[in-house]
């Protein structure tokens, strides 16, 4: 399962971070979001203790959503070291996700 990551966290789990972070930006109301979900609890789920995979809900935190203009839900950032070396915007396939992971472990 995906880690449930807010405004108050994210500085922690995810600048702070010595591994890969995925970062899912969704909402409970975007269908697109609904899809892309279980993808990345799937993946949180085959890349624990290598990588950090959360999810920030952009309704009740929009701090970071709106730093890294997070404009289109879902979008997907991946982080290394504290900055942003991969974004996805919309559904893609599981693989897409992966790919970025696989190429910074």
């Amino acid at each position: 399962m995906a880690l449930a990551i807010t405004d108050a966290t994210f500085d922690e789990v995810v600048l702070q971070s010595d591994k890969p972070v995925v970062v899912d930006f969704w909402a409970a109301w975007c269908g697109p979001c609904r899809m892309v979900g279980p993808v990345i609890d799937e993946i949180a789920t085959e890349y624990e203790g290598k990588a950090v995979v959360g999810k920030v809900d952009v309704d009740a935190n929009q701090e970071f959503a709106a730093k890294y203009g997070v404009r289109n839900i879902p979008t997907v950032l991946v982080f290394q070291k504290g900055e942003v070396v991969g974004r996805q915007v919309g559904v893609a396939p599981k693989k897409t996700y992966t790919d970025a992971i696989d190429a910074l472990l």
